[in-house]
This record gives C-alpha cells, sequence and structure tokens, in this order.
C-alpha cells in the first residue's frame, strides 16, 4: 500500500520474493546433492571396471595352475596393482570338465571369477576364462 508519490517495495512484495528465492535455492541444492551422488557411483564403477581389467590381464599373463584346489580354488590378486583405500579384489577360478569325462582334471579351462568390494560392498563381478596353452 503506497501512500501519495512513494517509490518502493511493500513488506508483502519482499517476501514473497525471498519465498521464491528460497524455493528456487532448495531446488538447486537437491539438483547439485543428486549429481554429487551420481557422480560418485560412477566413479566407484568405473575403478571397480579399471581395477578387474587389470587384474584378468594378470590373470591372463601368469602361469595356468592346474593344481588348484577343488574347494577353494583361487589365484593370488596382482601384487602390483595399486588398490586404492576401501576397495578388494576376490579371485577365485572354477575347474571346468568340458569333454565330460569327470576325471579330477580341468581339462585345461577355468572360469576365473573376479570381485571388486568397496567398504564390503560388492560393487562388480566379472567372468572369464583362463585355457592352458
Amino acid at each position: 500500500m503506497r501512500l501519495g508519490n512513494q517509490k518502493g517495495m511493500t513488506l508483502v512484495e519482499v517476501l514473497i520474493a525471498l519465498v521464491i528465492l528460497g524455493v528456487i535455492a532448495s531446488g538447486l541444492a537437491t539438483a547439485l546433492t543428486v549429481s554429487h551422488k551420481t557422480t560418485f557411483g560412477v566413479n566407484q564403477r568405473t575403478t571397480a571396471e579399471s581395477l578387474t581389467r587389470t587384474e584378468l590381464e594378470y590373470i591372463k599373463y601368469i602361469a595356468y595352475d592346474d593344481s588348484l584346489d577343488p574347494g577353494h580354488p583361487q589365484y593370488d590378486v596382482d601384487p602390483n596393482i595399486n588398490i586404492p583405500a576401501g576397495y578388494s579384489i576376490e579371485v577365485a577360478a572354477e575347474r571346468l570338465d568340458p569333454k565330460g569325462d569327470g576325471i579330477d582334471n580341468d581339462d585345461g579351462i577355468q572360469q576365473v571369477t573376479v570381485e571388486v568390494y568397496f567398504e564390503g560392498e560388492l560393487l562388480l563381478t566379472t567372468e572369464s576364462y583362463k585355457v592352458n596353452r
């Protein structure tokens, strides 16, 4: 309500402008939070994929282990790999019997599983094969 020739904004107009600004600011803050969480998740996944590829390449080039314990077959993790804090890798191998002869050997092929964890939570499981060449 203005008297005569007075210029300026009323208290109600200022309050409405502040409410609108607050709504916009809270929406922006929510968007930034969601964006940060998404980026963090993508970075975790990218790191897990990189660790997996590195580990599978290491397994590819080490000697074939035909004496794996059938109860807990496992290849060692690459000792030269730089594992970031919070991440861990588990590698397991399973003897396969593609010939179906039932003999206690793996017929020269094993299924290798690499699992990458972040702070105890499984991020990525990748399966591949190692053959005796």
